[in-house]
């Protein structure tokens, strides 16, 4: 059972959250409510919070405020938004989960499953702290991510964006290949981290492949179009990315340049 804090200026989102967990998520415990960063502080004070469901966009004090005290904690957090701009994407790189307003039941449960998972890992903690600061560190400007969480059926993996080779799709999961040769599958698709990664970095060369244009060592037409990776696997490029592809390298090659 974990115990959770639901935080959020609104109070439908707040009573119809609370409803959705009371009869959808037997493994959450909510022990307080609270509709302000401040009220949330006073609740991690007087309470062992497992888990917070916190929403961004309030008045006075976000959310993203709340995450230093949090770092103090045991607690994780989900966050429950209709945010969609640039935080966003660190959301998705670093945090545990996220839950876009109107909340769906099975997203709901499924980040509740996730959280019970995570949370039950006797190796978590370092790894949880770390995805805060990371969060903490990529809402705090327009800072470039550098590290994202990638979460597994042992938990979660924080890597440097520095170390991804290249990412395939796998029908509704993507495969990240490592420069170490590791290779990590996550349950999400190609197209969630086409949004997250940087795409003066990161390109997408065909609907099942990233690649990561650091590691991009030829280019040819020999066999169809293909690029050949510094690791010694070639990737096609479809002829619809072919253009978008060339610009991007062209434009990669003479930044790194200057």
């Amino acid at each position: 059972m974990l115990n959770a804090i639901i935080v959020d200026d609104e109070e439908f989102a707040r009573s119809s959250l609370y409803f959705l967990l009371q009869q959808n998520c037997a493994d959450v415990n909510i022990i307080g409510i609270a509709k302000s960063v401040s009220e949330a502080r006073v609740l991690l004070n007087l309470h062992n919070v497992d888990l917070i469901f916190l929403d961004i966009a309030m008045p006075g004090e976000n959310g993203f405020e709340l995450i230093p005290q949090v770092q103090l904690t045991n607690a994780s957090v989900i966050f429950t938004t209709a945010y969609d701009q640039y935080a966003l994407k660190a959301i998705k790189a670093n945090a545990l989960d996220y839950l876009l307003k109107p909340i769906d039941i099975e997203e709901l449960k499924e980040a509740v499953n996730k959280a019970v998972k995570y949370i039950n890992l006797n190796k978590v903690e370092n790894n949880r702290n770390e995805s805060l600061k990371n969060l903490a560190n990529d809402v705090s400007g327009d800072k470039v991510i550098k590290k994202i969480t990638l979460p597994s059926a042992q938990g979660f993996k924080l890597i440097d964006i520095d170390d991804i080779v290249h990412i395939e799709a796998d029908s509704n999961y993507s495969v990240f290949n490592l420069t170490n040769l590791e290779k990590i599958v996550v349950s999400k698709v190609l197209k969630d981290y086409e949004e997250i990664l940087p795409a003066n970095k990161f390109v997408r060369i065909h609907k099942s492949s990233i690649v990561n244009l650091e590691y991009v060592k030829q280019y040819n037409s020999k066999n169809g179009l293909q690029v050949l990776l510094t690791n010694g696997e070639s990737i096609n490029v479809s002829r619809r990315r072919a253009s978008d592809f060339y610009d991007s390298i062209k434009a990669y090659t003479n930044i790194q340049g200057e």
